[in-house]
């Protein structure tokens, strides 16, 4: 099946009156781009990131006539704010199945495997999980991740209790419980993060050992390990949340912020956590250590 895409370039101002004319006029699918590579680490919780400028893109279906389109939002909008206008046709593919032509089995430490579906790993001594591309963010292959996936290869996780905050595909509770947890309870604000978790979980045979929850819907609980793969400035503004969720001596693992952030995200939890020196992988650093 083929789509028709345009895409055009204006400023934040108008960007989101362009996309809503777009979806007004039948687009299946509008998206913002950087149209010049701006750099975005932190946009709020529930945010949509518009640059200053903004490459808008709309799919049409085959059938629509582009030239109504066009000639509906050139009127709307004055032309000098609306640059690079392109039409062209593209084609649709399995898009999951062509990016995991990439996606190839990765090691954390001396234990756990990481795998797309056809190229389990079955070394003596190591779990292997098996992930593809889906839902929602998280398959290994940022060093954020990474870095969390590391720690727990490191450690004997058995009969440990888990908290996943933040948990995305849940790639993290499942690979804690696949390492000997007796449980991992996984928390995101978006459904979909706990919809792919449920899939992976089931996906490793451990969903008798993981539970979701939205923010609001965590019991009141503490866990021997927290895990908080988000951002510096949401790690800094729930500091005292994320730290309460740990047991006295328990572990907290925060991931998600980069080098220039390192100093305050220590200074958020450091009354709270004894910290170990930041561990870094690229641009990206994990800072972990034990409830005070």
């Amino acid at each position: 099946m083929a789509w028709q895409q345009i895409t055009v370039i204006t400023d934040e101002q108008t960007a989101p009156e362009v996309a809503e004319l777009f979806s007004d006029l039948g687009a299946v699918s509008v998206t913002y781009m950087d149209a010049e590579d701006e750099p975005v680490y932190e946009p709020a919780i529930g945010e949509t990131k518009i640059w200053s400028n903004t490459e808008v893109i709309a799919l049409y279906e085959m059938d629509t006539d582009l030239k109504a389109v066009s000639a509906r939002v050139h009127q709307s909008f004055d032309a000098n704010l609306l640059r690079d206008w392109r039409q062209e046709q593209i084609e649709d593919q399995a898009w999951e199945r062509a990016w995991m032509e990439y996606y190839r089995p990765m090691k954390f430490g001396d234990k756990l495997w990481v795998c797309p579906t056809g190229q389990e790993q079955h070394e003596p001594g190591t779990v292997c999980m098996l992930l593809d591309p889906g839902l929602a963010f998280g398959t290994g292959t940022h060093p954020t991740t990474a870095l969390c996936l590391e720690w727990l290869a490191a450690r004997d996780l058995t009969g440990k209790t888990v908290i996943d905050y933040g948990c995305g595909s849940g790639i993290l509770a499942v690979a804690a419980v696949l390492l000997g947890a007796k449980v991992a309870h996984a928390v995101d604000i978006d459904p979909q993060a706990l919809t792919a978790t449920l899939s992976n979980a089931e996906k490793n045979a451990v969903q008798d050992k993981i539970l979701v929850y939205l923010p609001e819907q965590l019991p009141k609980m503490r866990a021997d390990i927290v895990l908080a793969n988000i951002l510096a400035k949401p790690l800094c503004d729930l500091s005292e949340r994320i730290s309460d969720l740990a047991v006295a001596g328990g572990a907290l693992v925060l991931s998600g912020i980069l080098a220039e952030q390192t100093a305050q995200v220590e200074d958020a939890y450091r009354a709270l956590i004894e910290l170990n020196a930041p561990t870094q992988q690229e641009d990206w650093i994990r800072l972990d250590g034990l409830r005070r």
